[in-house]
């Protein structure tokens, strides 16, 4: 048995009219989805319910589509009224002058300039406006001033840990250094007073030629030592050789 046909009109129940619209959205926005895939087209469908609460869809965005559609609205606006389009420029730019002007004036009056034309309210409103600016100036000022402050506090705080660590470096090895600077001068008096030192031995710079041992040795071959006669000796010069104790005459 087939389904009779819906009378197009106002569904009175309430019940009935909320399913209908719920089942028939939902039946709306599946098939603006297919269309959108099937076909390649961009769609946007935009839906009120009776309470206002909004359902949307749009293949490629709601904002984008909307969007379009003003472009393509306006152009075909301006192809087929230039007249008013020209006149809506006009008045845009008619707008647009007017509001620079009063920009100009405002900030003219902000300078304290110009302000012969003004009167009681706008002078206070003026005032007022001034207040409020230099109340936000001042306070801007300050936070920057404590957040420079806090920036330099943790500057002192990590130089004064720097220091500390150089300070506690330099006294290590200031001590190292004095430990042995101690110990080099103790090694150094204890070889001052003790020549015989087998560490540091201590050698004359200038031994005693006189300290000659004397004992009697052999020369090989023949040597003749004379003396010459100095003034005033009463040694001649002579062969010396019996007075010493070499031993002439030999020869291998």
């Amino acid at each position: 048995m087939g389904r009779g046909r819906v009378e197009m009109k106002r569904i009175e129940n309430k019940i009935n009219r909320q399913v209908t619209f719920s089942k028939r959205r939902n039946g709306l926005l599946k098939k603006a989805y297919e269309l959108s895939v099937l076909c390649d087209a961009e769609v946007a469908l935009i839906i009120f319910s009776s309470r206002g609460k909004l359902y949307e869809f749009g293949s490629v965005g709601i904002e984008s589509t909307i969007e379009r559609y003003n472009r393509c609205y306006n152009c075909s606006l301006s192809n087929n009224k230039p007249e008013e389009t020209t006149q809506s420029w006009c008045q845009e730019v008619t707008k647009l002058k007017s509001k620079y002007e009063s920009l100009v004036r405002t900030n003219r009056n902000l300078l304290g300039e110009d302000l012969g034309e003004m009167g009681v309210k706008e002078l206070q409103a003026l005032e007022r406006q001034l207040e409020a600016a230099l109340t936000a100036t001042r306070q801007r000022k300050t936070q920057v001033m404590m957040e420079e402050m806090e920036d330099l506090r943790k500057k002192e705080r990590q130089l004064g840990d720097i220091n500390k660590q150089l300070k506690i470096k330099f006294e290590t090895e200031g001590h190292v250094f004095k430990t042995f600077q101690d110990l080099w001068a103790n090694s150094a008096a204890s070889v001052a007073g003790d020549p015989n030192n087998s560490e540091f031995p201590v050698e004359p710079s200038h031994p005693n030629v006189l300290d000659c041992n004397t004992e009697p040795f052999l020369q090989i071959g023949f040597q003749q030592h004379y003396y010459v006669q100095g003034e005033g000796s009463s040694v001649s010069k002579s062969n010396v050789a019996g007075e010493t104790n070499f031993v002439q005459g030999w020869v291998l």
